[in-house]
């Protein structure tokens, strides 16, 4: 049976909750600031003594809360602070677990997308994502897969932005050794031929091309930074690459954004691909790694074109009066 003391703890817990329940929006704003001054950098355990082991109860009403008003609430980043202070408690792991359960990566990641939150409620959304990154390899798949474009649009206004394109453009081109690290060993077999798999360091590749023009797209000054950054010769290198064809499309993809919105691009490129590889690309960038030799794709690989720092501050087509 369970002792008076712990009786008197639960008593307050469906009191708390019930106040919660029936609390209209000023009323729940002001519990949750004063939830955030009370338990800010607590503990699992510390938390679970404050909820009389109830705090799962809780944190299930702050997410159904955000699923139900993100889209026009005006305490979003309360909300996203108290709901951090589960995800980001030591040793909340299956705080993490109930709240992805519930729903709260999409949810999160819908909040990215949206005009109306302020950038304190965007960067109280990037924490939390952080710490389900965190978690490993599956949720960071998982939340590329969902939205790793559009976390890449709102982090363009925040200071890591150079960063972030210098690493995207590194990715266009993996080492030589990592990019076989697919390959099985054939010390046993001579003969037998190493698999074009699909290895990390492509999946990167493909998942780079295809943001650098995404963001591009969005931006004027981010596509000046990204020539700058020689993003049009990693382009030239994935779509060379014969062991992955999504590397191939989507670079073709973005090299096409570049080659039309930049004349000066458009020369560079030119001058490099040769007219005849030049023209089918020009013809149709979608499926211009189909018509791609091993010969030409070498030759790809192997392209020295550079963009004169001076011309990226020329306007792109279409922007000139």
């Amino acid at each position: 049976m369970t002792s008076v003391n712990e009786q008197e703890a639960i008593r307050k817990l469906m009191v708390f909750l019930q106040e919660w329940d029936s609390a209209h929006k000023v009323a729940r704003s002001q519990i949750l600031d004063n939830f955030i001054k009370s338990n800010d950098k607590k503990t699992e355990p510390d938390l679970e003594l404050e909820f009389s082991q109830g705090a799962s109860l809780f944190l299930a009403r702050l997410t159904v809360w955000l699923r139900m008003t993100y889209t026009y609430s005006t305490c979003l980043s309360k909300l996203l602070r108290s709901i951090g202070i589960f995800l980001s408690a030591a040793g909340g792991c299956r705080y993490l677990m109930e709240f992805l359960q519930m729903g709260g990566l999409l949810v999160l990641l819908e909040i990215l997308g949206l005009n109306h939150p302020s950038e304190e409620d965007k960067r109280e959304s990037v924490k939390l994502l952080q710490l389900i990154a965190d978690l490993g390899r599956m949720y960071k798949e998982l939340i590329c897969e969902n939205y790793a474009i559009q976390l890449l649009k709102t982090l363009m206004a925040h200071k890591i932005r150079t960063a972030l394109l210098e690493g995207l453009v590194a990715l266009l081109t993996p080492p030589r050794q990592e990019a076989f690290a697919g390959c099985i060993d054939t010390d046993k077999d001579p003969t037998s031929l190493c698999p074009r798999k699909p290895v990390l360091v492509y999946i990167q590749q493909a998942a780079a091309a295809k943001a650098v023009g995404e963001l591009a797209k969005e931006s004027a000054e981010v596509a000046n930074e990204l020539i700058q950054l020689r993003v049009v010769h990693g382009l030239m290198v994935a779509a060379g690459n014969l062991d992955h064809m999504a590397s191939q499309r989507h670079a073709s993809i973005s090299l096409q954004y570049f080659v039309h919105t930049f004349p000066f691009v458009e020369e560079g490129v030119k001058k490099a691909l040769g007219h005849t590889l030049f023209q089918q690309f020009m013809d149709s960038a979608e499926t211009w790694y189909t018509k791609i030799n091993p010969f030409q794709a070498k030759e790809l690989a192997c392209n020295t074109v550079d963009i004169p720092g001076d011309m990226t501050r020329m306007q792109p087509t279409g922007e000139q009066e």
